[in-house]
């Protein structure tokens, strides 16, 4: 029995994950108070109606209640899971066009490359705001974030306050959808995802690094019995060529295949743009799909569509089993935490953000020290550590001077004067949701 709360439980994506995850995680959680948070109260009345009606149709025995009143949803919570942004859509398309507009050729511009300093200006201001509303309602609470830029969002939190964190990702899937195709398993992407469990029994894949911007370090095939990283590597060169293309190329440079795929690896990648379409992030596709999502959870809510749509369904996300293994005390083995490196990738600074294996149990959260990566990798990943070092500090103090250099020190970045534009016009256009700034951005 514990207290759980959900901030930005109104998001169809997020909300309605966690919920089918609290449904299939109900017997485990049983009498636990789950506590839906948002600033939109339709979204959330919708989400509260949602989990209700999944806890009343016998598919969880939980306790839920919704409120827009932050410390209220915050007060005494043992556990608060994060995923909060103020127009999240329209301010990511703005990043991903003004570096675009000033001639930088970038892929996706979410959480790394120019794009990423304008994210992460907004979002460690707007996640300080909130983490110290925790600290005064909830000090000894853990909390969970997914808000993006992940890494530079935790590594925020460190540093302005004292809070448990610990940040949450599902990336790692792509590296079984990755492996599952290249050795014949599943024909493509949606076929993987729909064998999901089928491929995370069959293999047993580790990777390290930075959030979005790990590198798988073993594939171990449990039906075999044997490392299959070899054989990874021959079949897939015999993928077509246009079959991940940055990620293959990083292979046969560095050593080691990106976990999540040439999506966003090509946000750290100087040449990324020499394999991608650079068309950006479908945000019209992203806004079709919200929408339909909340329609039929609408249809839910009326009774025109049967929990059946919803049984058996869970987000894919780590948030509930993370509880449940600290709870119980299982020692669980949890593939992919972004938590403090102290030790665990050597080459790092232990205060860096990485995202390694890690054990969870009731005293916490212990990384696993991994093999040393190849240099070529480490290097890789330091050059990011200190971007966002600069994108942090830059982010916390209103610090001009270090969102600078975190552009200048960016390798997708090619141009001292293209650095200082985009900086002037992200600040310039993204001054509403930068009040760290006011006084210090050019007229």
């Amino acid at each position: 029995m514990t207290k759980i709360t959900l901030v930005g439980a109104g998001s169809t994506s997020f909300g309605l994950g966690m919920l089918l995850d609290l449904a299939a995680y109900g017997e485990e959680l049983a009498g636990s108070t789950i506590v839906l948070n948002d600033v939109n109260p339709n979204a959330l009345d919708l989400m509260l109606q949602a989990g209700r009606l999944l806890n009343g149709q016998g598919m969880g025995n939980l306790h839920f209640e919704g409120t827009t009143d932050l410390d209220a949803a915050l007060d005494g919570a043992e556990f608060v899971i994060t995923s909060v942004a103020v127009d999240r859509a329209a301010t990511w398309q703005r990043d991903w066009e003004i570096p675009i507009k000033h001639g930088i050729k970038h892929v996706l511009g979410e959480n790394g490359g120019p794009g990423g300093l304008g994210h992460t200006l907004r979002s460690v201001n707007l996640m300080v705001e909130l983490a110290r509303r925790i600290e005064a309602a909830a000090p000894d609470a853990w909390v969970l974030n997914f808000t993006n830029p992940l890494t530079r969002v935790c590594l925020g939190l460190e540093r302005a306050t004292n809070l448990k964190v610990v940040g949450l990702c599902h990336g790692i899937g792509g590296a079984y959808r990755t492996v599952g195709i290249t050795m014949g398993l599943v024909q493509e992407v949606e076929e993987a995802r729909a064998q999901r469990k089928m491929l995370e029994e069959r293999f047993d894949i580790k990777a390290a690094g930075l959030n979005h911007f790990t590198f798988i370090y073993s594939i171990f095939d449990n039906e075999r019995g044997i490392d299959i990283y070899p054989e990874f590597r021959e079949r897939l060169a015999a993928m077509p060529a246009n079959f991940q293309p940055l990620s293959r190329r990083l292979l046969d440079a560095f050593g080691l295949f990106p976990a999540i795929g040439d999506g966003h690896t090509g946000e750290y990648i100087s040449f990324a743009w020499e394999t991608s379409e650079l068309k950006g992030y479908d945000f019209d596709g992203y806004a079709q799909h919200a929408g339909e999502a909340r329609e039929k959870l609408r249809q839910f809510v009326a009774g025109q569509v049967g929990a059946e749509e919803y049984a058996g369904r869970t987000s894919g996300e780590r948030a509930i089993p993370f509880i449940t293994a600290m709870l119980a005390n299982k020692n669980q083995f949890e593939l992919a935490l972004n938590i403090t490196n102290r030790g665990s990738i050597q080459g790092l600074p232990d205060w860096a953000i990485v995202e390694v294996p890690a054990i969870v149990s009731a005293s916490g959260v212990q990384g696993l020290t991994i093999p040393d990566l190849p240099p070529g990798i480490t290097a890789l990943l330091a050059q990011q550590v200190a971007v966002q070092d600069r994108a942090v500090e830059a982010a916390l103090h209103g610090d001009r001077q270090a969102a600078l250099q975190a552009l200048l020190l960016d390798p997708v970045i090619p141009s001292y004067e293209a650095a200082i534009r985009i900086l002037d016009e992200l600040l310039r256009v993204h001054a509403p949701y930068l009040p760290q700034f006011a006084e210090r951005v050019p007229s």
